[in-house]
């Protein structure tokens, strides 16, 4: 990298050098024909010469600059200190909150529940769209339902602004957010538009004020996103196959703050509260983890994982994540703020309010009941969900 910047550089200051100098030849040779002196051959020859060889040289600089914001692109944000080093299993336990129940005789899994009173439906999905999808049915869609619209209520009295973003999204996007390069081979791409389907909301709300100049004064600016997010999964073969836990298609509410750089510690941490606060009103068991470095993906600083207890694969599984990305994804989509006289980048932070289809499965169950039944937890019941869904 830094050899590749120091020959942009070096072309550069040549260029620079042969545009001076061809300016200067220019002037002189005007300068004799408006005086009525002839111009020696040789210097108009030599004038022409350096007008190609900047030329040339201005292709060269082109390219190397080409290569180097390449190499660039694929640099990863600078990690904060705090955060635990290694890889995915080097993650530090935080905390564990709530009582793991316990079934004597056994913990249905989410789909021998959910098949028991019809609310899903993999087979016909599978014939539909191939593997990973699922029909959801009957008091599935209910609670669905109630989970975002109860998840979308929390956030607007935590002074989170309701979204509905485009799922398709052009290229710069996706490059802006940190996904491209890393991430393209989990990105469906449309063959004919320029356009790909978000695997999360994070990208179209990081984008909301690109090429935007926000009044500092105004932040925290806060969105709850809801939308369908898409992800082919490359690479994840043979993983997490049963059911609903790893999709391509799933609903999320994400939450997405715009902050100074002062503020955005503490905002991180908030978030953290509120993903917390979703899973205790839920009464689902969770532990809180502290992502090693190795694992924090391209934009983020500083990630926290919440972890659901899901008693039918008997451990906890990953369902929410947040992470502080500080300048890396205003940088590069020229997300700024004013303060005074001075213009600087905005600090970007996202968090998973809730990723509905493993959400579900949490609920399902961890509150199971003997019989098969699920009693859902009281706070959905008032947005629409069925106080118990009953097999049969």
């Amino acid at each position: 990298m830094l050899a590749l910047d120091a020959e942009c550089r070096e072309i550069r200051t040549g260029v620079e050098a042969q545009r001076a100098e061809s300016t200067r030849i220019a002037k002189e040779i005007g300068q004799a024909k408006k005086a009525g002196e002839d111009v020696p051959p040789d210097r108009e020859a030599q004038a022409r010469a350096l007008r190609e060889a900047t030329a040339a040289d201005e292709e060269r600089l082109r390219d190397a600059e080409a290569r180097r914001d390449a190499l660039l692109l694929t640099l990863p944000n600078i990690a904060q200190g705090g955060a635990p080093d290694g890889g995915e299993d080097d993650a530090v336990e935080l905390r564990r909150v709530g009582e793991i129940p316990q079934f004597p005789h056994g913990a249905r899994d989410h789909v021998e529940l959910a098949e028991g009173f019809g609310g899903i439906d993999l087979e016909r999905a599978a014939r539909t769209s191939g593997a990973r999808f699922a029909y959801l049915l009957g008091p599935m869609v209910r609670l669905q339902m109630a989970l975002v619209s109860w998840a979308v209520d929390l956030l607007q009295d935590e002074g989170f602004t309701p979204v509905i973003p485009p799922v398709l999204v052009r290229e710069e996007a996706l490059v802006g957010t940190g996904f491209f390069p890393a991430d393209r081979a989990s990105v469906y791409a449309t063959a004919d538009d320029d356009l790909f389907l978000v695997g999360t909301s994070e990208v179209p709300l990081a984008a909301l004020h690109q090429d935007e100049i926000i009044d500092a004064d105004s932040l925290p600016l806060r969105y709850a996103g809801v939308s369908s997010c898409f992800r082919r999964e490359a690479g994840a073969a043979g993983r997490d196959t049963r059911g609903i836990f790893r999709v391509h298609q799933f609903d999320k509410v994400e939450m997405f703050s715009f902050t100074t750089p002062e503020q955005s510690d503490q905002e991180h941490l908030r978030i953290l509260g509120i993903e917390e606060r979703i899973l205790q009103q839920l009464r689902i068991p969770y532990r809180v983890v502290d992502v090693a470095v190795g694992d924090l993906g391209a934009s983020a600083a500083r990630k926290f994982d919440c972890e659901a207890w899901m008693p039918g694969q008997d451990r906890f599984r990953e369902v929410t994540s947040c992470s502080n990305c500080t300048d890396y994804q205003a940088r590069r989509l020229r997300a700024r703020s004013k303060r005074g006289k001075e213009t600087v980048p905005v600090h970007t932070l996202n968090g998973t309010a809730v990723a509905v289809g493993r959400t579900l499965i949490a609920i399902l169950e961890n509150h199971q009941q003997p019989d098969g039944s699920v009693a859902i937890p009281e706070c959905l019941q008032a947005f629409g969900a069925p106080g118990v869904i009953a097999p049969g």
